[in-house]
Parts: structure tokens; sequence; C-alpha cells
């Protein structure tokens, strides 16, 4: 077959193939109409699932932020809730309405590390405002990218949050915050005590509050930045403050390791004023916290000295076995367990129960204590409260010491102050009893009144016995060592007492704790007053580092400038001819 052959047979047969194909398409065209239709329907109900997919899905997330927006911030917060820092804390006031403590606006400075870009550059930009910044650790939060939130510092200055602001470093914050703020400083630092960083009170009465429940109502998410009830205190703070200047005055005068003292009110058993140096700024207690945090007054316990022979003369006259007509022979030194008691300057003769007290004799004292037994010495100083640890509102409260078994020796020495430590403040409570009426009367920072009072007195001596103690407290005010204690005007009595402090084991016959109790009016006792002098180097007059040169000026001071504000009217005899005299 020719070429020309071969093409001609092959265009036919193609031919013949198109012509076979278009009657194929011809007879399943609607097999291809069906199938192209369930193809578009499949196609629709795909785009429906998918976009009712995403109705949903956006559905749930904003039924989630919703929900956010009404939920408490504790559940999407990783940082505690704004009124969970800026919990309110009651104010604190004196017993006139003055200020002592009080909550301040502030803000913290906190760092989300997480959205930190250079933790370098942010360091080195907030150690120009914070020149004490802890560089190293500082890094180390803010370069913890899975950290979600970290303190930097807390409760800043307006200043500083102002100079922080305009550094602009992303990730950094500032939460609202109160800080606790005291205006007196350390005016009366131990009785309203401070507060820590996170205002949670650490000591005196800031603690007490937490105590009485505030404390767990914070730990209980129970508290807000709504304002509370203030607390009010017995203190007087004019007096007060007449208070901490006597006793820094005379720590520098006498050169003293510390002084106290404390003002109450015989009959109610408030705490007027009370104060111990060293002590602290409670708006930065840190500074003081190698000397200052101790409250000599009540959480130290020392040998009161001779002091105590009020104690043991009213034991004695309320054991109606001696009375102020008795008399004991002074004469010879006691001899006993290998000691010998002797008068610091004995008279060498007999003497009356004043002229014992007077010259503040440690024979005749023994001799009483003596007359009236071991047991009874021993029960007669528990019931005043001076072995028992004292109950009141402020937690630093040290318990006394004493003997474990009480001899003979023991109850010689305790008679004249020497053998038992107790605290100042439980000695000036226990003098409240000798001259308000024998009525005990726990302390109180709180104020009271009378009849509440006399529904907690306890009556611990016949009031014939305060009769007679406020006798001898007169009469040592006038003729004995508590003259240099008297103000002209205000009546004032009381009983000095020096005691020679333990070092190593033994008494120092350099180191003293000098001590001074009084009562005014001492005819109609209102305000017990309590000082002390803590190891001083010299006294007034150079009369040397005793109680009359040191701690008796000290009483006489804080009388002469407290008694007015305290209320007390001077009296220059009967038809007050002897003012002109006086002044």
């Amino acid at each position: 077959m020719s070429f020309l052959s071969r093409i001609m047979l092959l265009k036919s047969q193609a031919h013949f193939s198109a012509n076979s194909q278009r009657v194929g398409v011809s007879l399943n065209t609607g097999t291809f109409k069906g199938t192209g239709k369930r193809k578009a329907e499949l196609a629709r109900k795909r785009v429906g699932l998918m976009m009712a997919g995403f109705v949903a899905f956006y559905a749930v997330i904003g039924g989630r932020l919703v929900q956010y927006g009404y939920a408490h911030p504790e559940v999407v917060s990783s940082i505690l809730p704004a009124d969970r820092l800026m919990a309110s804390r009651p104010d604190i006031l004196d017993r006139n309405g003055e200020v002592l403590a009080t909550d301040i606006r502030t803000v913290s400075l906190f760092a989300e590390p997480h959205k930190i870009v250079d933790p370098d550059e942010a360091v080195e930009k907030l150690a120009t405002v914070l020149t004490d910044l802890d560089i190293k650790g500082t890094y180390r939060k803010l370069s913890n990218p899975r950290s979600h939130f970290q303190w930097l510092r807390r409760q800043l200055t307006p200043k500083q949050q102002s100079q922080i602001l305009a550094l602009g470093i992303p990730g950094i914050g500032f939460r609202p915050e109160k800080r606790r703020f005291y205006p007196g400083g350390p005016t009366a630092a131990h009785i309203v005590g401070f507060v820590n960083i996170d205002n949670r009170g650490m000591a005196g009465m800031e603690r007490y509050i937490d105590q009485q429940g505030l404390a767990d109502l914070a730990a209980a998410g129970l508290t807000s930045n709504a304002p509370l009830e203030p607390v009010r205190l017995s203190i007087d703070l004019r007096v007060q403050n007449i208070v901490r200047e006597v006793l820094v005055n005379a720590v520098s005068k006498y050169g003293a390791l510390g002084a106290g003292a404390v003002i109450l009110d015989a009959h109610t058993g408030e705490v007027i004023a009370m104060g111990s140096v060293p002590d602290f700024d409670p708006n930065n207690p840190t500074v003081g916290a190698k000397e200052g945090w101790l409250n000599r007054m009540s959480n130290g316990t020392f040998e009161m000295g001779s002091t105590f022979k009020a104690f043991t003369t009213a034991m004695a006259l309320d054991s109606g076995k001696v009375t102020l007509q008795s008399s004991f022979d002074a004469r010879y030194p006691i001899r006993i367990g290998g000691f010998t008691i002797k008068d610091f300057h004995g008279k060498g003769r007999v003497l009356t129960v004043p002229e014992i007290f007077q010259y503040s004799s440690n024979i005749g004292t023994a001799r009483m204590a003596e007359s009236v037994g071991i047991a009874a010495h021993k029960e007669f100083l528990t019931r005043i409260g001076l072995l028992t640890k004292m109950d009141t509102e402020i937690p630093e409260v040290a318990t006394p010491t004493q003997p474990r078994e009480w001899k003979l020796i023991n109850s010689v020495t305790i008679s004249f102050g020497h053998g038992v430590s107790t605290t100042p403040l439980q000695t000036a409570v226990a003098v409240s009893a000798l001259v308000n009426g024998g009525k005990l009367i726990p302390p109180t920072f709180l104020p009271r009144s009378r009849e509440e009072a006399d529904t907690l007195a306890q009556v611990v001596m016949k009031p014939s016995t305060s009769d007679d103690m406020r006798f001898l407290f007169e009469w040592n005010g006038t003729q004995g060592s508590g003259r240099r204690a008297r103000v002209e005007g205000f009546d004032v009595g009381g009983k000095t007492g020096t005691a020679e402090k333990v070092v190593n084991g033994r008494y120092s016959s350099d180191k003293n704790f000098n001590a001074f109790i009084a009562a005014f009016p001492i005819s109609d006792p209102k305000y017990v007053v309590m000082t002390f002098v803590d190891e001083p180097k010299t006294g007034d007059d150079n009369g040397g580092p005793t109680a009359g040169y040191t701690a008796a000026p000290v009483t006489k001071d804080l009388i002469r400038r407290s008694a007015a504000i305290l209320g007390v009217e001077p009296s220059f005899g009967e038809d007050g001819s002897s003012m002109l005299v006086s002044y």
C-alpha cells in the first residue's frame, strides 16, 4: 500500500472514532448532570458546617469573656487584687482623738518578666531611680521568661513612681497599696507597735488588733479598702510626749544604758503614758532593731531593789502581826546561809516601821518578813500579781522569775528586792493596789471607766493597810529618800530602789538598776508613777548613781510637767496662801 493510501485510511478511522464519542456523550448526559448536582450540594453542606463551626467557636470565646468580666479578680489575675492590697487597718487614736497610726495610699512596683524585651536595659534604667536596687537579684527576676509576675519594690514614693513612669520600660507596672504611717514617730513606739511590709501587725497594739480577728479576716479575703472604726487608746499623747522627752534626757544626762516610765490611773488601771528608751521609729522599725525593740517596761524583768520593801511592809501590816507602832531591832547584821544582811546607812538601833521605811533598812524589812513566814510571803506577792505573767493588750509581756524553792534566805533577800525579777509595769500595777484602797486592777491600754474597773478589780489587802501605806509613802516623800521627787503643790509620796545588777552570776557594785515608785496626790491618789534608770554613770548634785539622785528627779520632772495636763489641781495650803510663798 502506497504512502498516500495509508494516510487516507488513518483519516477515515479518526473520523469514525470522533463520531462514536459524540454519540456516547449524548447518551450519558443525564448521568453527568446528576453527579454534578450532588457535588454542589455536598460543597454547600461543607461550607455551612464550617460557618457553623466558626460561629460556635467565637460564641464560646465571647461567652468566656463575659464570664471573666463578671468573675472575681482572683480568678483571672496572678496579681493580688487592688482591694486586697489596699485593705484598710483601723486608725489608732489617743484618748483625745489624736492620730497615733493611720493608713496612707502608696504604690508598689512590679514586673511581668514574660513581657520584658531587654532585662539588662530594664535593670540599668531602674537603677537610675532606685539607687539601692539589688542589680543581680532584679536581673534574675526579669530574665525568667516563664514568670508572669515579680515584685520589684514595695511602697514607692510619688517621686519615684513618676521617675519610673518616665523611663517607659515595657512590662513594668504599679499596684496601689496602703502604707502604715505614724505621725508621732517614736513617741509611743512600744505601745502602738508597728506593721510589716504587708501591713500586718508585728508588735504592740498593732499586733493586738490583728489578734482580735483582723488577721483572720485578711487571710480569708474578707477585708476591703473601706475605712474601719478607729481604735481609741487610753494614752494621752501630750503626756506621752513628755514621758519620752524626759527619758531621753535622763539617758543622756546620767550616761545610762536605758530608762523607762509609766503613768497609771490608780482607780481604772488605764495606762496614760508609758515609755522605754532606747526605742525606735515605727515608720522605719529596722533602724532601731538592735536595742530599741526591747520594751523594758513590760518585756524586761529586773530585780526592783528597795521598792520591794513597800510590798513587804504592806504584807506585814495586812497580816495583823505588825502595826505602824511596831519596832524591830536593826542594830546587828543578819547572818544566814553564809550571807550577811546589813544596812546601807545603818542607824544601829531599834527602828519603828515608819523609820524602817524612811531609812530603807534591809535588816528591819527582813525582820518583818520573818514575822510573817515564808509561805505567807510568797502567797502575798502572788496575790498582788508580782510573781505571775501580767495580762494586758500588748503581747510583749515577760514572765517574772523567782526561786524554784523558797527558803529562809530567799524570803529574807526578796523582802528588800533581791531574788525575784519582775517587770516595771507589773510593779506599778501592784503599787496602785497599795494606794487605791487595796484593789488590784489589771492594766489596760484601752479606755476603761471606773465602774468597769471595779468589776475587774480583786481586793488583795484591807483598806486600812492601804491607808497605812499612803501614810508611809507620804512620810518617805517628806522625810526620806523621796524628797527629790517632791513637786510643790502636788503632794507626791514614794519610795526609792537601788538594786545592784547581776553580772556573770555575781552582784556588781558599779552597775545599778535604779527605780522610784510614786503616787500623787498621796492624800487621795489619782495616778501612780513608776520610773527607772538602768546603769547610770552619775547622778544629780554629785550624789552618785543611786535612785535618789536619778530615778527620783526623773519622777519629779514627769509630775511637774504633766500633773496639770492630767487635771490634778495643785494645793498650796488650806487657804491657798502658801502659793505666794512657793511661786
